[in-house]
């Protein structure tokens, strides 16, 4: 399964996951850790409590590094940027009590 290496850590892992029946490929659950897979296909699988959806671009040919692996696929559905806490700037004169600003 292309997910050990690319996107999580170890063959054991992905190969647990996909037993408990939690990846997907192509929306279809994944009957054994051996399927094969390949450039165009859709991994949606869990992990560190996000539910991961990825396309596979290429198969590496080796082991290598993070970065290098991080290019044999596309997140779909990329972690959500740290909320902002700030109000946003309207332009308008605005009082924290919500009441009608000063002119």
């Amino acid at each position: 399964m292309a997910l050990a290496g690319p996107v999580l850590q170890t063959r054991g892992l992905a190969a647990a996951l996909v037993a408990k029946g939690r990846v997907r490929v192509n929306g279809q659950p994944a009957a054994r850790a051996s399927r094969g897979v390949g450039p165009g296909d859709v991994l949606t699988f869990p992990q560190a409590g996000l539910i991961r959806v990825v396309r596979v671009l290429a198969l590496g040919e080796r082991r290598g590094p993070a970065s290098e692996a991080r290019g044999l696929y596309d997140d779909l559905d990329p972690p959500a940027a740290p909320a902002d806490d700030r109000q946003p700037d309207c332009g308008a004169d605005h009082r924290p009590d919500g009441g009608p600003g000063e002119r």
